[in-house]
C-alpha cells in the first residue's frame, strides 16, 4: 500500500480515498482551557441504541473543558421552536441515561427547517445562547442539513441583523458556525466510518430473535422467513446472516440470479434430506431482483408452502431492532465518538470544514463529512443503475468479503472441485487451549468448511493435547478424528469449547510426545485457537522446531480469550461477549438498588493482570473507577476515589456509584479491602455491596461480532495455511519449514487482520504477567474518568500519522 506522502501527492490514484485528521484521544488535554465556549448537541432522524451514550459524553467532555452545553430536544424542531427545546444541559442531567435505548432528547422530522423563515428562526435560537459549535447526531440526511446550515450561517446572519433581530455585537461576535456529526444510525450504510452508532445492537436484536425463533422451528420442522431493516443497505442481513448460519440471505446490493426460486427450493429440500429440521431465511426489507423487482418475505414464503409444501413462517422484527439497551459496543462508540467531537469542535477554525468523527480499527479519526456522502449517495445510484457489482465495491472491501464467505459457507457442501492440486493428501489440525471463551466453535466451523472446500482434510483434536496424547483416555472414544462439512452445521451460535479445551502448556505434557503423535497423526499445518497458553504452546513447539521435524509446519494461532491480553491482535474473540455480559449484569446490579438510596457496588472481573474487560466495561457501565494491575495505584487513590464518590452523592444528586476492579489488581487492595475501606469512609453517605462476577463472564451465546470476527479470521487463516503448504512442500510430498514467519499469530492490528511471527511477538511480551507490553486501551482510561466528573488532566501521550483513509477498506466489523 501507497505511503501518506504518496497518497497526498495523489500517486494512488484512488477516487474514494480521503484525508483523515487523528482524533485526540491520548493528547495532554487540560480542564477548563475552553470557559466560555458554548456547544448543542442534537438527535435527528431515525433513532438508534447508543445515541445516549454520545449525548452524555458530549455534556461530560464539555463540562470538563470549560463549556457549557445546551440540549437541542427534538431535533431540528426545537432548534427551529427554541424556548424550552433548548436547554443548559447539567453533569447530573446526563447521569442515568447510558443504559436506555432510543434518545432521550428526541428526535423528529422537521419540515419548517427545509423553509428558510425555519433555518432563520433556529439561527436567532442559536445567536441568543451564543451557541456557535453543533454537535449532530443522524443520518447522512441529518448531517448533510446541517453542513447547508453552516454554509448558509453568513447570510442567515446578515438577514436577521438587517431585520434587526439580532444586535450589532450578535452580529460581530457570532460570524461562523462550526458543526462535527456522528453517524446514529442502525443500517450501518454510511461510508467513512467502520461502524455507526447502534449497528452492533440491532445487530443483536436479529441475533437473538434468530436463535429464538430456531427451537420453535426446529421443533416443528418449520421454515422461517425474517425481514429485517435495510432499506438501501443490506449490512444488517449480511452480517446477521452469517453470524446465525442463515440458509440464504436478500440483500439490495446483490440480487439473486434469474432462477433463483428453483435454486432456492432445491438447496432448502437437500438440507432437509440431511436431516435439518429447520430453515432460516433472512430478507432485507429493500431486496430486490435483478430486474429491480421487489423481492418480500411473503413472496418467499408462499414460494416454500406452494411448491416444498413447508410449514412456512414471516417475521418481521420492524423496530424491534432499534430497541432494547444497547451493547457494550455501542455504548463505549458513543462515548468515544462523543469525547471526540467536543475536542474536534474545540480545535475547529472559520476555515475547518465539516468533518464527521470516524472510526478507523480502534482510533477515532476526523473525516470530512461531505466526502463521506458523496461516497454513500454513490452506491445508491449504482445500485439503481443495476450496477450491482459496482454497489458491492462501494460499500467496501469488508462487506464484499462477508458476501464471498457467507456464499461459500451457506453451501450444503463443499464444492466438488479444489483449488489446487497441492491440498491432496495434506492433512490440517485444529485444536483449543486456554479457558473456554466464546467465538472458539465459529473459527472452527469456518476452517473446516473453507479448508475442505479447497480439498484438504481437517483433524478435529478434541480436549487439546490430552486428546492427542492420551487417545482413548479421554471421554472420546476417537479424540483426533477428520471432521465433515455438516458435523460443524450450528456451531457459530454455541458458547463454550465444541472440541474441548484444557488450560495447560504444552511444555507440561512433554515436547517429545507431542512431537511423535504429530507424525504419527501425519499433520500439514496446525491452527491452535485459545488465550495466553495457545500462544504461548505454540511459541514452545516453534522453538522445538530444531530437535523436532514435525513442528517443521505451518503452525498459526487464534487469539481467542476473553482477557484480551494476547501479543499481536488489539482484540481477541470471545471479549466482545464477555464485555456484554459484565454490563448487562452491572446493569442489574445498579437496578437492584433503585429504591436503597445511595449505594455504592465494588464489582470484581476476570482478565487475569489484565484490565481490558474492567476498564472497557466501565467505560460501558458508566463506572466511578477501575482498578487495573498496568495503571498502578495506592491507598491516597483509593481514599480520593471516596471522597469524590461522597461529593457525588451529596452534591449532584447521585444515588448509585460503581466501582469496578480487576482479579489480580493489586496483591494487596483485594476486592474485599476495597469494599471494607469503602463502607467504611463512606458511614453515613453511602453503603457498600461487593460483587464477584466469576465464570458467568465466560458463559452465554457468542456476540455477534465474535461470531462474525471469528469467522473472518478463519477465512483469513485458511488461504495463509494453503499458501505455506504449497510453498514448503518437498519433493517427497512432506511438508517442511522452520523459517518464522511460518509460526504465526493472526490477530487485528488498527483495522487490519495481520499475521504476526510468534517469535517476534516473544520479544515484546511479559510472560510473568502474561501481557503484551503495548497495550492500545490504556489511552481510554483517562476519558472513563473524565465521564465520571473526576478532573484529570487529560490523556496519555498518542500519536497516529495525518493521512488518507480509503474508503473502501472503512467498514471493518
Amino acid at each position: 500500500m501507497a505511503s501518506p506522502q504518496q497518497m497526498r501527492r495523489g500517486d494512488l490514484g484512488r477516487k474514494y480515498s480521503v484525508m483523515a485528521t487523528p482524533g485526540r484521544e491520548g493528547q495532554q488535554i487540560q480542564a477548563g482551557i475552553y470557559a466560555g465556549r458554548a456547544i448543542g448537541v442534537f438527535t435527528s432522524g431515525g433513532d438508534s441504541q447508543g445515541m445516549n451514550s454520545a449525548v452524555r459524553a458530549v455534556v461530560r467532555m464539555g463540562s470538563y473543558l470549560g463549556c457549557k452545553t445546551y440540549y437541542i430536544k427534538e431535533g431540528y424542531q426545537g432548534m427551529v421552536d427554541g424556548g424550552d427545546y433548548i436547554v443548559e444541559a447539567t453533569w447530573a442531567s446526563s447521569s442515568g441515561i447510558m443504559q436506555l435505548g432510543g434518545t432521550v432528547i428526541g428526535s423528529a422530522r422537521c419540515k419548517d427547517f427545509r423553509e428558510i423563515e425555519g433555518r432563520l428562526k433556529a439561527a436567532q435560537n442559536l445567536i441568543e445562547r451564543k451557541i456557535l459549535s453543533l454537535v449532530v447526531i443522524g443520518g447522512d440526511g441529518s448531517l448533510t442539513g446541517a453542513n447547508i446550515f453552516r454554509q448558509e450561517w453568513p447570510t442567515l446572519l446578515q438577514k436577521l441583523f438587517e431585520a434587526g433581530r439580532i444586535t450589532n455585537e450578535q452580529f460581530q461576535e457570532c460570524g461562523h458556525l462550526n458543526i462535527v456529526g456522528m453517524v446514529g444510525s442502525i443500517d450501518n450504510d454510511f461510508c467513512g466510518t467502520d461502524m455507526t452508532i447502534g449497528t452492533d445492537t440491532a445487530l443483536h436484536r436479529i441475533m437473538e430473535s434468530v436463535d429464538t425463533i430456531s427451537t420453535t422451528a426446529s421443533s416443528h420442522q418449520r421454515a422461517f422467513v425474517l425481514e429485517v431493516m435495510g432499506r438501501h443497505c443490506g449490512y444488517l442481513a449480511l452480517v446477521g446472516a452469517l453470524a446465525t448460519e442463515a440458509d440464504w440471505v436478500f440483500i439490495p446490493e446483490w440480487p439473486p440470479e434469474d432462477g433463483w426460486e428453483d435454486t432456492l427450493c432445491n438447496k432448502l429440500s437437500a438440507e432437509r434430506a440431511t436431516g435439518q429440521r429447520l430453515n432460516v431465511i433472512l430478507v432485507a426489507e429493500g431486496s430486490i431482483d435483478r430486474h429491480g423487482k421487489p423481492i418480500t418475505a411473503n413472496q418467499i414464503k408462499d414460494l416454500l408452502t406452494d411448491r416444498l409444501k413447508y410449514d412456512t413462517r414471516v417475521t418481521v422484527l420492524g423496530h424491534v431492532q432499534r430497541g432494547g439497551s444497547p451493547t457494550a459496543f455501542d455504548r463505549i462508540l458513543g462515548a468515544r465518538m462523543g469525547a471526540e467531537s467536543v475536542l474536534a469542535l474545540m480545535d475547529a477554525t472559520p476555515d475547518t470544514p465539516a468533518c464527521v468523527i470516524s472510526l478507523d480499527g480502534n482510533e477515532a479519526v476526523r473525516v470530512p463529512l461531505m466526502q463521506c456522502v458523496e461516497r454513500t449517495k454513490n452506491v445508491q445510484n449504482a445500485m439503481n443503475e443495476g450496477n450491482f457489482e459496482e454497489a458491492v465495491r462501494l460499500r467496501g472491501k469488508s462487506f464484499q468479503n462477508n458476501l464471498a464467505t457467507y456464499r461459500l459457507l451457506s453451501k450444503l457442501q463443499p464444492p466438488k472441485k479444489t483449488a489446487d492440486e497441492s491440498s491432496k493428501g495434506k492433512r490440517f489440525a485444529i485444536m483449543n487451549i486456554g479457558a473456554p471463551a466464546c467465538g472458539m466453535n465459529a473459527v472452527v466451523r469456518s476452517f473446516v468448511r473453507l479448508s475442505l472446500a479447497q480439498g484438504y482434510t481437517v483433524l478435529g483434536i478434541h480436549d487439546s493435547f490430552d486428546g492427542l496424547l492420551y487417545g482413548r483416555s479421554t471421554e472420546l472414544i476417537n479424540p483426533v478424528k477428520p471432521m465433515s462439512w455438516t458435523e460443524v452445521q450450528g456451531w457459530s451460535g454455541r458458547g463454550g469449547s465444541l472440541l474441548g479445551t484444557r488450560k495447560v502448556l504444552a511444555s507440561k505434557y512433554g515436547i517429545d510426545k507431542i512431537a511423535e503423535k504429530m507424525k504419527e497423526y501425519d499433520i500439514s499445518g496446525l491452527v491452535i485457537v485459545g488465550g495466553f497458553e495457545a500462544y504461548h504452546s505454540a511459541l514452545q513447539l516453534t522453538e522445538a522446531r530444531k530437535d523436532h521435524d514435525a513442528f517443521c509446519i505451518p503452525i498459526l494461532v487464534i487469539p481467542c480469550t476473553i482477557s484480551n491480553n494476547v501479543p499481536g491482535s488489539d482484540f481477541s474473540l470471545g471479549a466482545d461477549t464477555a464485555l456484554n455480559e459484565i454490563t448487562d449484569i452491572c446493569d442489574r446490579i445498579k437496578q437492584s438498588a433503585t429504591g436503597t438510596k445511595r449505594r455504592v457496588f465494588v464489582v470484581e472481573t476476570m482478565g487475569g493482570y489484565c484490565g481490558y474487560l474492567a476498564t472497557m466495561s466501565g467505560l460501558a457501565g458508566g463506572a466511578d473507577a477501575a482498578y487495573v494491575f498496568e495503571d498502578k495505584f495506592s491507598i491516597t487513590d483509593l481514599r480520593d476515589d471516596v471522597f469524590h464518590l461522597k461529593n457525588k452523592i451529596l452534591n449532584a444528586g447521585v444515588q448509585r456509584g460503581l466501582v469496578l476492579r480487576n482479579e489480580l489488581a493489586n496483591a494487596h487492595y483485594t476486592t474485599d479491602f476495597i469494599e471494607q475501606l469503602f463502607s467504611e469512609e463512606g458511614k453515613g453517605v453511602f453503603t457498600c455491596r461487593k460483587n464477584v462476577l466469576g465464570h458467568m463472564q465466560q458463559g452465554g451465546v457468542p456476540s455477534v461480532f465474535d461470531r462474525n470476527y471469528g469467522t473472518k479470521l478463519a477465512a483469513k487463516a485458511v488461504p495463509w495455511m494453503a499458501q505455506q503448504v504449497k510453498e514448503y512442500t518437498q519433493e517427497n510430498g512432506k511438508v517442511f519449514t522452520n523459517t518464522p514467519t511460518t509460526a504465526s499469530l493472526l490477530g487485528m492490528r488498527k483495522r487490519h487482520m495481520e499475521f504476526s511471527p510468534l517469535q517476534e511477538l516473544a520479544k515484546g511480551t511479559d510472560f510473568e504477567h502474561r501481557l503484551p507490553e503495548d497495550q492500545w486501551w490504556l489511552k481510554l482510561r483517562p476519558l472513563l474518568r473524565i465521564l465520571a466528573k473526576h478532573t484529570e488532566t487529560g490523556y496519555v501521550s498518542e500519536t497516529i500519522p495525518e493521512g488518507v483513509v480509503d474508503l473502501e477498506e472503512l467498514d471493518e466489523y
